[in-house]
């Protein structure tokens, strides 16, 4: 069983008063299709995520009472949307976007289909520009790390839920500072490539904690935070990125990142997350915005460094295509 990671817009269009629709996802096994008509399955396809089936379109057909055939074409529409193409009988009669026939975008088609598996398109993608190459999240020295990154924001929301949001601060605080020293003591990377700038923003934190002792204020905090950390990478990366930029690309799988461009796009994304926690500190009850502040901005994060990275990477990729 495959996990689903993201469902596109249905699409539904209607033939002599029968309705049909096209449910997609994307899940980890590749692109899923399903036409349905009054909402009962008539055919399903997939298209497996790389080699050389990746990038055809779906072909769904159905047959109406009468006889005739409904004939669907289903695919993209550029990277980050699907579309599809309905046909009776060979006669278009729909589409989702006026004048578009859904194809695999021609920029990453290479990328799909001369690799089998995702650790060779990522290396495909990180290009040949000379320098070592970065391991990523799940590389041997950044898996630790990460690992202690996701279990105290964990700790953080489990204390917030039995306690308040006062003591999940202050023990995320302690937790923070009892990591560094454990570091200084063993010399076992617990804290990434950006330890002396968490030291920095725990005291920020510790100090906002204890000054801001009301919950709204505490909710408030990440926004403060957020907008000054998005500071520092700013001025960072104004200056070539020689510490926070260099110090966070090497979580990222790639050798051509630009630090400097890459500590200025991941200050914006601070910009964008502070004023998101901002709206959701005022307008969400403590319950929810602790849910979103835990588990529902990373995916946000997630979503907006894939952008940070196009933008860190492009003045290389094109150098390095000459």
């Amino acid at each position: 069983m495959s996990f689903t990671w993201w469902r596109y817009p249905t699409r539904r269009f209607n033939v002599d008063g029968i309705n049909f629709s096209v449910v997609s996802r994307a899940k980890g096994d590749g692109l899923h299709s399903t036409l349905l008509m009054l909402g009962v399955e008539q055919a399903s396809n997939r298209t497996p995520v790389f080699g050389s089936d990746a990038v055809r379109n779906h072909l769904l057909n159905a047959t109406l009472p009468d006889g005739r055939t409904v004939e669907v074409e289903f695919g993209y529409i550029g990277i980050w949307t699907t579309g599809i193409v309905a046909r009776l009988d060979g006669r278009t009669i729909y589409e989702s976007h006026k004048g578009q026939v859904p194809a695999y975008p021609e920029k990453y088609r290479e990328a799909a289909t001369e690799n089998g598996s995702l650790s060779a398109s990522m290396k495909m993608a990180q290009g040949t520009t000379g320098a070592p190459m970065n391991g990523g999240v799940l590389a041997k020295e950044n898996r630790l790390p990460f690992a202690v990154d996701m279990v105290t924001g964990l700790l953080f929301y489990l204390i917030a839920k039995m306690t308040d949001l006062q003591t999940a601060a202050m023990v995320g605080v302690v937790v923070g500072f009892g990591l560094v020293l454990f570091q200084r003591i063993t010399k076992i990377d617990v804290t990434g490539g950006l330890a002396l700038f968490g030291i920095a923003m725990l005291c920020i934190s510790a100090a906002l904690a204890l000054w801001l002792n009301d919950d709204e204020w505490i909710k408030l905090r990440g926004t403060i935070t957020g907008l000054i950390a998005a500071s520092i990478f700013l001025i960072d990366g104004l200056r070539g990125g020689p510490y926070i930029g260099k110090g966070l690309a090497r979580y990222m799988p790639y050798s051509d990142l630009n630090p400097g461009r890459f500590a200025i796009a991941m200050g914006s994304i601070g910009v964008i997350m502070a004023a998101l926690n901002y709206a959701a500190a005022k307008l969400l009850t403590t319950d929810s915005w602790l849910f979103y502040t835990t588990f529902v901005d990373s995916f946000i994060v997630i979503a907006l460094v894939f952008f940070a990275l196009r933008f860190a990477r492009g003045q290389n990729a094109k150098s390095a295509d000459g």
